[in-house]
């Protein structure tokens, strides 16, 4: 009898524990939102439409580089699903469309939303609800301000960085020029004032002028006219891509010749210098982190014959030589090894645990030395660039690559 009741006991307990153990696995489910056994959800925000809607092809191409990855299996079993809203570059849509991806369609988390104005206004809200926010299609030195920000993580080099290597730069071929700074009045903008006034420091009154324009602006015609009284040596323009090309045209027609410099985000080829045309943006110097797919020196490369077979494939309405394309594949791809080292386990706080965890990462579609780095003190994945400047119809790479951290 003893020996049945100890039987008893025992299977009791197991039972029990089995129990329990069930009891951890539906727990650890419902605290695990946007997966199933077979699926991730991701979402985003982008701009389909409005005043930034040609940056909208990065989702579309996100979109391609997930169902590429679906065919191969997925992460761990799980299948890829990535859900996108166009907010139009509205703030007061992107909390609309931000709520319905969290609240309404449980997304695990959010991924390379697109722009400083809308990512502002949704920051505060994420992070309050502990959800990852990770590689905004941004370049505001903020994302990086992982104190007041945890959950939220930037990817390309902050606008902030980017000014300081141009200012350095010119100063190291002028000591005593005269900068002119056009900037966009948000957050992006004003880091490259704030990058200038990082290098000339109280030079900055009385060797720097700075004009804003607002991205509702049609033109930039008249900032453009005011700086130009100032005869600066050297002009920045802290804007996006629609504004730099403007900014590179009516120079030409004003026949100032300053040493111009235009943001990474505003460089691509296709859209922004070729429009122009070649002949007005001769000697634009730019910053890069990124191969130029549309650059002959990369035709043999591996890592871009890859990205060209991607397009090729799966997302062949697309164009290759587009710079904004090569960066929705390379931030995917980092988003790749981020789910891969998450080894199934896709809880939030697993997911963002591991997007401060990348160390020395190689890219094949980032420039040869340029490293993805991260920890929950370092919210700026990337901080290497190299200058190149505009030759013929197209970029050529000068000096080194610089790490932002020793500037």
């Amino acid at each position: 009898m003893a020996v049945l009741d100890r039987r008893a006991l025992l299977a009791g307990g197991a039972t029990a524990g089995i129990a329990a153990l069930a009891g951890l696995r539906v727990a650890h489910a419902d605290e695990t939102p946007g997966v199933t056994a077979t699926e991730i959800k991701i979402g985003s925000t982008t701009s389909l439409s409005g005043p930034v809607s040609a940056l909208g092809v990065q989702a579309r191409c996100q979109e391609a580089y997930f169902r590429m990855l679906n065919e191969q299996g997925g992460i761990a079993g799980h299948q890829i699903k990535y859900i996108y809203y166009d907010d139009a570059f509205n703030p007061a849509k992107t909390v609309e469309q931000t709520r319905r991806l969290i609240e309404s369609d449980n997304v695990a988390f959010l991924f390379n939303m697109l722009g400083t104005a809308p990512n502002s206004a949704v920051v505060k809200y994420i992070n309050a609800a502990k959800v990852p926010h990770l590689f905004l299609s941004v370049n505001g030195d903020k994302w990086g301000d992982y104190e007041s920000y945890p959950w939220t993580m930037g990817f390309a080099p902050s606008a902030r960085i980017e000014a300081q290597v141009f200012a350095k730069y010119a100063l190291s071929q002028n000591p005593n020029a005269k900068f002119a700074v056009l900037f966009q009045n948000d957050d992006l903008g004003k880091d490259f004032v704030h990058g200038l006034r990082d290098v000339l420091g109280a030079r900055f009154d009385t060797q720097a002028a700075a004009v804003s324009h607002e991205v509702t602006d049609p033109t930039i015609d008249s900032q453009m006219v005011s700086l130009r009284a100032g005869n600066a040596d050297v002009l920045i323009s802290g804007t996006t891509a629609k504004f730099a090309a403007q900014s590179i045209r009516k120079i030409y027609e004003l026949g100032w010749k300053p040493m111009h410099f235009v943001t990474s985000g505003a460089a691509s080829i296709s859209s922004t210098i070729n429009p122009v045309g070649p002949e007005k943006a001769q000697g634009v110097i730019t910053s890069a982190y990124l191969k130029d797919a549309s650059d002959p020196a990369w035709a043999d490369d591996a890592g871009i014959k890859d990205f060209l077979k991607f397009m090729a494939t799966y997302f062949s309405d697309g164009n290759p030589k587009e710079a904004y394309n090569l960066y929705a594949y390379t931030v995917a791809m980092v988003l790749r090894k981020v789910l891969e080292q998450c080894n199934g386990n896709f809880a939030r706080e697993n997911i963002m645990r591991q997007a401060n965890s990348l160390k020395d990462v190689e890219i094949p579609t980032l420039l040869p030395g340029i490293r993805v780095n991260t920890s929950p003190t370092n919210h700026h994945p990337l901080q290497q660039i190299q200058l190149q400047r505009l030759e013929g119809a197209g970029w050529v790479r000068f000096g080194e690559v610089i790490e932002g951290a020793n500037l």
